[in-house]
């Protein structure tokens, strides 16, 4: 019984540790050319309280932009939180360009869900003859649990602020992150990768290991 329970333990706790983000979809540009970007901005949409996620989202999404030898800077450290609010499109489009940016990528949060799903029990069977007859059962039943889990649902898309047309999107799904910090650095990675392979970006120069 005690070594049934240690198993359940183990495994939820290996469960609840492993971060899972996956493209559900994405769109790219038809006869969209590769091409090198000066500055580009990192845009978190994200409404929760406090501004952690925000902060972190942008800044694994600008390493990995770096890494791909791209100048890349984050929209909550350059003009605060609040920056854009109450602004015409015409007044936000004038102070990004003003910095020298000519792409944006956003990162909206879609929707975060809490669910809780049952974890079915076991049966422990006893091999032994006289431990059956002694709790006169041959089955004995490890009762289930109830396990919380999050899901986290993405958008992010890909602008070209010199024609201020969007050239990519894509939306993901993150199952269970054990942290905010495994969540933003596996966001970031993937989705880099995808734009990659979209041919929306391209690598400037060797990444450093």
């Amino acid at each position: 019984m005690k070594k049934i329970k240690w198993i359940a333990l183990i495994m939820l706790l290996t469960t609840a540790g492993c971060s899972t983000t996956k493209i559900t979809s994405s769109w790219s540009a038809p006869n969209n050319t590769s091409r090198i970007y000066k500055k580009i901005m990192v845009l978190g949409l994200i409404q929760q309280k406090g501004w952690t996620l925000r902060e972190r989202m942008e800044e694994h999404f600008i390493g990995d932009l770096t890494d791909l030898g791209y100048t890349a800077i984050s929209s909550f450290k350059e003009y605060g939180p609040k920056a854009f609010d109450g602004m015409d499109e015409k007044a936000a489009i004038e102070k990004i360009k003003n910095s020298g940016v000519d792409a944006v990528i956003t990162i909206v949060l879609l929707d975060k869900k809490k669910e809780t799903r049952y974890v079915s029990g076991q049966y422990q069977y006893n091999s032994n003859f006289w431990d059956y007859v002694g709790m006169r059962n041959a089955r004995i039943y490890e009762p289930g649990y109830y396990v919380t889990e999050t899901k986290y649902f993405w958008e992010s898309n890909f602008y070209d602020m010199t024609t201020q047309s969007l050239l990519y999107s894509v939306q993901t799904k993150t199952f269970a992150p054990s942290s905010t910090e495994s969540m933003s650095h596996e966001y970031g990675q993937m989705i880099v990768r995808n734009m990659q392979k979209k041919h929306i970006l391209i690598k400037q120069k060797p990444i450093e290991e």
